[in-house]
């Protein structure tokens, strides 16, 4: 199985998010390409004598996403359609040995498939014959990420951004908190533990703009009288809902589903509504 995870900074920062699993004797990560640097720095900086760090850039990654992901994907790799949300496996994918998991980025069931850097534009040819399997571009992903809540590292996270903050609590595990048997022990520890059992100051959340003019990064957030309160992190157009959606920190006093705000966009401000995410619910194929 694999783990959604972070790097986190002496002050409670997100410096990375990434997925960890375990092969035999040792780890593998897989991080955000634009911070692979950073993170081999932090592990070995940060890595217990006798582990060693090591960059492999002989990998590539595929993601096959959604609703027949895996009726697709078991035609040329028998067994992977038995796979449950984030359970791995080495599998021949093609004839091709495979590293897979059922798991991605956009909130639909899904695979990602880890092979050598050689095969992967042949595999990718393949995956394109199979019926209802066409392209996609970062564009349509980055869409479906943001209907599904999901969040974006160096936009929605990063080192000023807390886990708790983000709402990312969940991927702490019980035993890392206070009380548990390996409690704290990480970098940041002593906010974000302290954040989980107190609350942070400030939230992500949903933002539905009202009409259909989207509301992007960056945008400043104001209450009626024109205090300013937050900053939209990420926005777009939900085709899934035929209406603008955005994601942004706000105070906590003001994040409950339902209060108004104003986004300042240009020279105008646009009336949005906090709300709860995910925007689209999630289709991961949990096993019961």
């Amino acid at each position: 199985a694999q783990r959604y995870s972070f790097l986190t900074t002496e002050t409670g920062g997100i410096l990375d998010d990434l997925m960890v699993y375990r092969l035999r004797d040792e780890y593998r990560l897989v991080v955000n390409a634009a911070n692979k640097d950073t993170d081999v720095a932090f592990l070995e900086e940060n890595a217990i004598p006798g582990i060693e760090i090591t960059l492999n850039e002989d990998r590539a990654l595929l993601a096959l996403q959604g609703p027949q992901a895996a009726t697709a994907l078991e035609s040329i790799a028998p067994g992977a359609a038995k796979l449950g949300f984030m359970q791995a496996a080495e599998i021949k994918v093609a004839d091709r040995p495979c590293f897979v998991t059922r798991s991605g980025y956009t909130g639909e069931d899904g695979f990602e498939i880890s092979i050598d850097r050689i095969s992967v534009s042949e595999l990718a040819s393949i995956l394109l014959t199979l019926e209802g399997v066409t392209p996609i571009g970062l564009g349509a992903r980055d869409t479906l990420r943001l209907e599904a809540g999901l969040c974006l590292h160096g936009n929605d996270i990063g080192p000023d951004t807390t886990p708790i903050e983000a709402g990312l609590q969940w991927a702490i595990p019980a035993c890392r908190r206070s009380g548990g048997e390996r409690a704290g022990g990480f970098p940041g520890a002593e906010r974000i533990l302290s954040e989980i059992e107190q609350g942070a100051s400030r939230v992500r959340v949903g933002i539905r703009p009202d009409g259909k003019a989207p509301v992007r990064a960056h945008a400043p957030l104001l209450t009626p009288d024109g205090v300013h309160v937050g900053e939209v992190t990420s926005g777009g157009f939900g085709p899934s809902l035929s209406a603008p959606i955005a994601m942004a920190y706000v105070p906590a006093s003001l994040s409950e589903a339902g209060g108004t705000l104003e986004a300042q966009v240009r020279n105008k401000t646009l009336s949005v509504t906090v709300c709860g995410l995910p925007f689209v619910p999630h289709r991961y194929h949990r096993k019961p």
